[in-house]
């Protein structure tokens, strides 16, 4: 099956660098993610996570929470396998912006302070991901050599 669109979708010329790139970021969200879905590493859960996010004016709370826990778990997943690299990270740097505006922002930038510096690092790098794809060593790269045959 030759599909054009879904072969740039998968096509990656990023190399190594894609990787070194993936591999942290996607570990990171897949971890935040699982603190949000199933109260691992001192995580809430989805209850805990719901409630906060109610408590913000993120409503409903649950949903907000699973959505978000999934795109960080999941997404964070695909990141680290370089399965669907571009989409997973467009919807983790969509995530990264919400919490930027809706939980960072009045606290300026620094960290110590829950700032969004991280957030805002978190969200380039996945911005780059977007554009430069999964690179030689991801899934997408063996896809796209599978489907283009």
């Amino acid at each position: 099956m030759n599909s054009p669109l879904l072969n740039k979708l998968l096509s990656s010329k990023a190399g190594i660098v894609a990787l070194i790139l993936r591999a942290p970021i996607g570990l990171i969200l897949a971890a935040h993610g699982s603190q949000k879905l199933f109260s691992w590493f001192g995580g809430y859960g989805l209850e805990g996570t719901g409630q906060w996010m109610a408590s913000i004016g993120m409503t409903p709370g649950y949903l907000m929470a699973l959505l978000a826990g999934s795109a960080e778990f999941f997404g964070g997943l695909a990141l680290l396998l370089g399965l669907l690299t571009r989409p997973a990270a467009v919807v983790a740097a969509f995530t990264m912006v919400v919490a930027i505006f809706s939980v960072h922002i009045s606290n300026g930038l620094f960290m110590d302070n829950n700032g969004y510096e991280y957030a805002l690092t978190l969200l380039v790098a996945l911005i780059a991901l977007a554009v430069q794809g999964g690179g030689s060593f991801s899934l997408d790269n063996a896809l796209s050599k599978k489907l283009s045959k």
